[in-house]
């Protein structure tokens, strides 16, 4: 393979733009789904689980898919991963606008967009940063990306609440596809050439995963990023529809779910700020063990629409703040050179928990008319990720100690 040397625009500085650009739209767009639940099942006559499930599916895919996407980006680099994504979520959004059959739905805005989202979003993105960075900068150039995927979140809500209240659902979405399309021009940035700065593994990926699959706390920390993926998403799927069973309008659903994304812009860089300086693992902990707190204190304040914005921005500030602490303590445990590989396997346990609160959501919701239960187990779990974080033994291996001790 030829050897070139990395384009002089491409700098650190502009990787993290761009990659940062990328995660607004794309997570931002994703953000909006919770916004479409209502419209578009009574327009179409589906139950709420129907709905739910190409949600589930959604980021059932995204699991299942983001650790291949991350292995071809670790070792062929990540522009054309990116660009395929893209491609991917695009088809998804404008299937899931015509779609008029659940089957139809769960293929757009389950498959396709599940697919593109691999390679879109954390997993590869976050290893293209990783890689651009020295150590001691990573955690807070893992904060700032987390932070501007949240600023998306915050960002589109109301745009896509005001696409949908002038042009309907079916024209939002199409309109959220166009949106969407102005990530191709940033992937450029993400294409990692075969020198300059780009990594050279020194294991092969078979490796890799069997140094992963030995270490104790790499499956600690995929458990407690399953709780994460089952709490987040079930609330942004969920949570318009909960307020609106309360008697609350449209605007409360709306609201909350933009003040969870402008809370996490701080959440999230401030979590990427305090990884660079205290023991990652201990910040998690404590982040999981805060989300119970906030979701029994919002179910004990009397519903109103102050008590809900209070409960977006307090779970808002905890939402993702655990992505750039569980990536840099995979990277501090086991290096950057498959940071994509072995991440996509722990966001693959974050997407199946995000699976199992979404349809679990929906499921219960149409059986028992309440969401309770699935409140009830977001506590539990949160006190089951927080013990679980906190004994994780996140010394780098011994590979990267006998390298350290070499250099």
């Amino acid at each position: 393979m030829s050897v070139t040397q990395a384009p002089s625009w491409r700098t650190p500085m502009v990787v993290l733009l761009c990659g940062g650009l990328i995660l607004t739209l794309s997570l931002g767009v994703r953000h909006a789904f919770g916004l479409f639940l209502q419209p578009m099942t009574m327009d179409h006559g589906w139950g709420r689980e129907t709905f739910a499930f190409a949600i589930a599916l959604q980021n059932l895919v995204w699991g299942f898919s983001q650790p291949f996407a991350g292995m071809i980006a670790d070792r062929h680099g990540a522009g054309r991963v990116v660009v395929g994504g893209i491609a991917l979520y695009l088809l998804g959004l404008v299937i899931m606008a015509e779609a008029s059959t659940g089957l139809g739905f769960s293929l757009g805005s389950g498959v396709l967009i599940g697919l593109g989202l691999s390679g879109t979003t954390f997993g590869v993105i976050f290893g293209v940063i990783g890689r651009a960075y020295a150590p001691e900068r990573r955690s807070v150039a893992l904060g700032i990306a987390s932070a501007a995927g949240s600023f998306g979140m915050f960002a589109m809500l109301p745009y896509a609440q005001q696409l949908i209240a002038h042009a309907g659902w079916h024209g939002a979405l199409l309109l959220l596809a166009g949106s969407a399309a102005l990530m191709l021009p940033l992937a450029a940035a993400m294409n990692e050439s075969r020198g300059g700065n780009f990594v050279k593994p020194q294991q092969s990926g078979r490796e890799a995963l069997l140094e992963a699959a030995r270490h104790r706390g790499f499956w600690l920390l995929c458990w407690g990023f399953f709780v994460c993926g089952f709490q987040v998403v079930f609330i942004a799927a969920h949570f318009p529809a909960y307020l609106a069973d309360l008697k609350m309008g449209p605007e409360a659903g709306m609201m909350s779910l933009a003040l969870i994304g402008l809370f996490n812009i701080f959440g999230t860089y401030g979590a990427g700020w305090l990884g660079g300086r205290y023991t990652r693992k201990y910040l998690l902990s404590g982040i999981y063990f805060l989300r119970g707190i906030v979701i029994i204190a919002f179910l004990a304040a009397p519903a109103t629409p102050l008590s809900a914005y209070v409960f977006a921005a307090a779970i808002g500030f905890l939402w993702l703040s655990t992505v750039p602490l569980t990536n840099g303590v995979v990277s501090q445990i086991f290096g950057v050179s498959y940071l994509a590989t072995l991440f996509g396997i722990v966001f693959l346990f974050h997407q199946v928990g995000s699976f199992l609160g979404v349809w679990l959501g929906g499921y219960l919701y149409d059986l028992t008319g309440s969401y309770q239960v699935v409140w009830i187990l977001s506590i539990g779990l949160s006190v089951v990720a927080a013990v679980l974080n906190w004994p994780i033994d996140d010394r780098p291996v011994a590979r990267l100690r006998a390298a350290e001790a070499a250099a």
